[in-house]
């Protein structure tokens, strides 16, 4: 069974910078590619962003390219959100989901549907 944590989640102010990260149990972290999703009171579910099993690349949301990266570590089980430069409409809570055995384009994974596990997020809010 797989379980996803994440945590580092807290108050900033706008043009801070937080690192999330998710942390992965259960078998084979190596063979899941892993998502951000964000969702604000109101709103719906979101894409963030998104890397492969390898983490040779992160796909993003056009709202928050050039300010998040998605990176991982097979070996931890871990895989991170760096946010900088967060603005007050990045407020929300963030999940981390894993898509079991996808070896294809991780940027076709933008729909939460996908996705086979989340965890149970954590709150990002940015004030101004």
């Amino acid at each position: 069974q797989v379980q996803l944590v994440e945590s580092g989640g807290g108050l900033v102010q706008a043009g801070d910078s937080l690192r999330l990260s998710c942390a992965f149990s259960g078998r084979s972290f190596s063979s899941y590619a892993m998502g951000w999703f964000r969702q604000a009171p109101g709103k719906e579910r979101e894409f963030v962003g998104s890397i492969l099993w390898n983490g040779n690349r992160g796909y993003y949301a056009d709202s928050v390219k050039d300010r998040f990266s998605i990176s991982r570590d097979n070996e931890k089980n871990l895989v991170y959100l760096q946010m900088n430069r967060l603005k007050p409409e990045d407020t929300a809570v963030y999940y981390c989901g894993a898509k079991a055995g996808f070896f294809g384009d991780a940027g076709t994974l933008r729909e939460d549907y996908k996705y086979d596990y989340w965890g149970q997020g954590t709150q990002v809010t940015v004030s101004s």
